[in-house]
């Protein structure tokens, strides 16, 4: 199992900051978990749709191949502007 986390206008389109996943063996990086939860269709494309989406595992930031394991945190983090 894993925890997922979801912020600001990513958090606000799909509905939920925070979800417990159940790792399977066909996903071993952080792109292919970004692929299965697009899966789910509908506001759930907009991890594979968004531009310069981030991604930290475990409070780091990575790179989309970055390899996942149990009881790992993976944050997504839509692009974010400032003045």
């Amino acid at each position: 199992m894993i925890k997922l986390l979801y912020f600001a206008s990513l958090r606000e389109r799909l509905g939920t900051g925070t979800e417990s996943f159940e790792l399977s063996a066909g996903i071993a990086t952080v792109a292919m978990l970004r692929d299965a939860l697009a899966q789910r269709g509908d506001v759930w494309e907009a991890l594979t749709t968004m531009r310069n989406l981030r991604v930290a595992v475990n409070q780091t930031m990575v790179g989309f191949d970055t390899r996942l394991k149990d009881g790992d945190e993976v944050a997504f983090f839509p692009p974010v502007t400032g003045g």
